[in-house]
């Protein structure tokens, strides 16, 4: 039996997105497919990285990624926007099962010291591992 796919979006797959990926994986990846991917991909930004490898979390494998690579292409059973700009501008396309928001604060947006930078980023981490944890006990 194929495991459900889970996709996901963001605007650019650099912070919220990826951290989703990596949470989802960590916790139930023999569960799921995962991906993410970005309406305008850029690259996993800096901090995205260091705040998931302060708890462990290897990003080695994983790297910014479009929503045309998926388009069409493969069916996803639930879409996942982890911000506003991707809720208003995610297409519907066929093969997408369920579609949810979870609206999460760009930390990539805030302005301030690296230092500063590097505890928001902390934040939106701590966020989504509680989203995804409380999404998954949902399920049972």
């Amino acid at each position: 039996m194929k495991k459900p796919r889970v996709l996901f979006l963001c605007t650019g797959n650099s912070a919220r997105s990826q951290m989703s990926e990596a949470f989802l994986r960590k916790y139930a990846g023999d569960q799921f497919e995962v991906h993410s991917a970005g309406l305008d991909p850029t690259a996993i930004n800096p901090h995205t990285v260091k705040v998931l490898e302060e708890i462990g979390i290897d990003t080695s494998d994983q790297y910014a990624k479009s929503l045309a690579t998926y388009l069409g292409k493969i069916h996803f059973s639930y879409v996942i926007t982890v911000c506003s700009n991707a809720e208003e501008r995610c297409p519907m396309f066929p093969g997408m099962g369920t579609r949810l928001h979870w609206p999460f604060e760009d930390p990539a947006a805030f302005e301030g010291s690296d230092a500063e930078k590097t505890e928001k980023f902390r934040e939106m981490r701590d966020q989504i591992e509680e989203k995804i944890k409380s999404w998954l006990a949902g399920m049972e």
